[in-house]
């Protein structure tokens, strides 16, 4: 095998490789000594089939898997003299020219090809102890345990009808509709027996305002417009009508935050409910405080490691965050400039976001390999089982779809490494409880929901 380098640029290589034809010939020759003993053809007893008539019938597709096999491990040989590590499967590009390749295929000509590898680069780790980050503390208090409870019972709240009487603010109507566009049904927008509580404002702007004051039996044209952010784009920003029948108008009957409200829910008194809920409460705190606080860490990280990364791993990563944007941006029915910025602006914040995330999984798994930390089996399972019951009636689906598919395990897998190895950092950095306020724990997404 002869190998000699054509590229060196940065995190790519590129190699011309030449592997004689004497070698794979007497690769393909083995390979045929093999059959020989195993095929049946009419006319020859098994094992004295000639040579000749057994590369006449299975010669070229002997060879195919002969180049096939010698070009792997030419590629692995490569990379293991050089102390290479991939980032991605080697680009091979064999020859194109039908002389050539039947020459190869024949048995009378070397194969040349090229190959392209991308690799990782080296990685110098820092000291994460000179990582600092501050990690916010909020306790869980009664005020939030009570208003919790307020609106579990307010969800919870028996309605009684409201006989002979029309609905007003805080009433639940049941209704029939059908809405049109231009004098035309649109779909999605007929519906049976629905209940809508008026000023929960959870219909299209403008709806509940227009059947407050309906009796049981009414009849009513609605008319509003949809949302320019509407969900159905199809539908965002039209006018449309709605005939709607009221059925059946209730008030809301009073409730008693007491045991036998807590028994409605499954628990066997309200202070055990009580506890449910401080426990719950203190679990979206702590899983609030950990974002912040794994984002300072990866802030941190990304600050002290500066390195290129290998660009088709970045372009990838770019492809998909770039899809998502554009997805989001039709779904609400946006542009860029709704955004106040670019299209162009934005490609380079995303690449920049594109390259941090390369960057910061670099990092992490090689912090992971090099302080041996591995994701268990059951580890992967227990995430399996907890993706399956997200899907009631179809658990048995779901598992078998992960256990047949190797990407989607490895989908489950890679965030369960990416949290042991950010408790395993947190261990080492510097890190400072500070209480704060429920409004700043959660500033940051609440802007973000905005």
């Amino acid at each position: 095998m002869q190998v000699t380098e054509t590229q060196t640029e940065g995190l790519k290589h590129a190699y011309r490789v030449v592997l004689p034809a004497a070698d794979l010939d007497a690769k393909a020759n083995t390979r045929l000594n093999e059959l020989k003993d195993r095929v049946q053809l009419k006319g020859f007893r098994p094992g004295k089939v000639p040579m000749g008539h057994l590369k006449r019938m299975y010669g070229k597709s002997v060879m195919a898997e002969v180049i096939e096999q010698a070009v792997t491990e030419a590629n692995g040989k490569i990379v293991e003299e050089r102390g290479l590590r991939l980032a991605l499967q080697p680009r091979v590009e064999l020859p194109q020219d039908e002389a050539e390749v039947r020459g190869v295929i024949e048995g009378g000509s070397d194969l040349t090809y090229t190959v392209e590898l991308e690799v990782l680069p080296q990685i110098a780790l820092g000291n994460f102890k000179d990582i600092s980050i501050t990690r916010p503390v909020l306790e869980v208090t009664d005020a939030e345990v009570d208003e919790t409870l307020n609106r579990l019972a307010d969800a919870n709240r028996p309605f009684l009808t409201r006989e002979g009487g029309y609905a007003e603010n805080g009433d639940r109507i049941t209704i029939d509709f059908v809405g049109y566009i231009d004098g035309v049904a649109f779909d999605g927008g007929k519906g049976d027996d629905i209940q809508v509580v008026v000023g929960s404002n959870s219909f299209i702007p403008g709806f509940e305002e227009q059947i407050a004051g309906m009796y049981a039996g009414d009849q009513r044209t609605v008319k509003v417009t949809f949302p320019e952010a509407y969900a159905a784009r199809e539908l965002a920003g039209k006018e449309a009508t709605f005939e709607v029948t009221a059925k059946l108008v209730e008030f809301p009957g009073i409730f008693n935050l007491d045991d036998e409200f807590a028994k409605t829910l499954g628990q066997e008194s309200l202070e055990k409910l009580k506890e449910q809920v401080r426990a719950r409460i203190a679990q979206e705190h702590n899983g609030a405080a950990r974002q912040k606080v794994k984002r300072a860490l990866l802030d941190g990280l990304d600050e002290m490691h500066k390195f290129d990364v290998p660009p088709t791993l970045v372009s990838q990563e770019f492809d998909g965050v770039w899809q998502q944007v554009q997805q989001d941006l039709s779904a609400q029915s946006r542009t860029f400039e709704d955004e106040g910025t670019t299209e162009e602006a934005a490609r380079a914040d995303y690449q920049k976001i594109a390259e941090r995330r390369v960057r910061l999984g670099l990092v992490l798994a090689e912090i992971g390999e090099r302080n041996n930390i591995q994701v268990s089996d059951d580890e992967v399972t227990r995430a399996v089982v907890e993706r399956a019951r997200q899907f009631p009636g179809q658990e048995q689906q779901v598992w078998d779809y992960y256990r047949r598919t190797p990407q989607a395990m490895a989908s489950l897998r890679a965030p369960i490494f990416e949290e042991k190895v950010v408790d395993f950092l947190l261990e080492l950095a510097n890190v400072t409880d500070q209480s704060v306020t429920r409004e700043e724990l959660y500033k940051e997404e609440e802007e973000k929901a905005a």
